[in-house]
């Protein structure tokens, strides 16, 4: 399928690995020129020039911390104009709610919550001008079964939710479409560190952790960054246009709800 997005360009951050490099490579293939943002330089560096090697795009590379000003400034400020966003950052640690201080839930909000928003109020205004524009969140499963150890991200996201709902449907009309991809686990560095977490807790092995976390999924696997990644272009894609403001599951059926 021709998803109408060559020569479009997007911004995908945390994209040096896992999910957000499964959506930059997705959208590489679609013909896109890319602006990807991680932390690491070293790691995104490599992960740029084997897009560039892979698909023949034009990829922009800015190493910054986008939950600080300072860093969002300078990924802003390399980016320019933007058809596509692609809002992506690694969920906080596990705990339990009596582990959590405010400073834990501000450094959540600030990764999780507040960064997205930034990113949304600084480059949907273009798009909104120049008359077509896509933006996706990825949220997580979470959002609509909350995990109990993960009581940081559930708050941080589920804000970024709330927020995403009413917005999406401001810029509808002016062709910007905002929606979220609520991944569940997926066979990404997260997966190995909860699954790390759980071996270490219980005395089990890494393998035995991940043979029980895929007994709870109906699709029996892990899923991975290539299939999301697919997800993600398609959201982007001109056939995406009437998709305004949705909370869209890519768990293997893992949450069990009628809707």
């Amino acid at each position: 399928m021709d998803l109408g997005i060559t020569g479009k360009r997007a911004l995908v951050c945390a994209a040096s690995k896992g999910l957000g490099l499964g959506c930059a490579r997705a959208l590489a293939e679609a013909g896109c020129d890319l602006v990807m943002n991680a932390r690491g330089a070293e790691a995104l560096e490599a992960a740029a020039e084997t897009i560039r090697t892979d698909f023949g795009v034009e990829v922009v590379t800015v190493a910054a911390d986008i939950s600080t000003e300072a860093g969002r400034a300078a990924l802003l400020d390399a980016a320019g104009p933007v058809d596509i966003l692609v809002n992506n950052a690694g969920g906080p640690p596990p705990g339990m709610w009596t582990d959590w201080t405010r400073e834990d839930f501000i450094a959540a909000l600030d990764a999780n919550m507040l960064a997205p928003i930034a990113m949304i109020t600084a480059l949907v205004p273009g798009m909104m001008e120049r008359g077509w524009g896509r933006v996706v969140n990825i949220t997580s499963q979470a959002v609509k079964a909350p995990i109990p150890v993960l009581g940081l991200s559930n708050s941080a996201r589920a804000g970024l939710t709330g927020y995403v709902a009413g917005t999406a449907r401001q810029v509808a009309g002016d062709g910007v479409t905002i929606n979220n991809l609520l991944p569940g686990i997926h066979a990404t560095d997260r997966a190995t560190s909860l699954d790390q977490g759980v071996s270490e807790a219980e005395g089990i092995t890494m393998d035995e952790a991940r043979e029980r976390r895929c007994a709870t999924i109906p699709a029996g696997r892990y899923g991975t960054p290539e299939e999301f990644g697919a997800a993600c272009a398609f959201l982007c894609s001109r056939h995406a246009g009437f998709m305004v403001g949705q909370n869209i599951l890519l768990d293997g059926g893992a949450v069990n709800a009628t809707l």
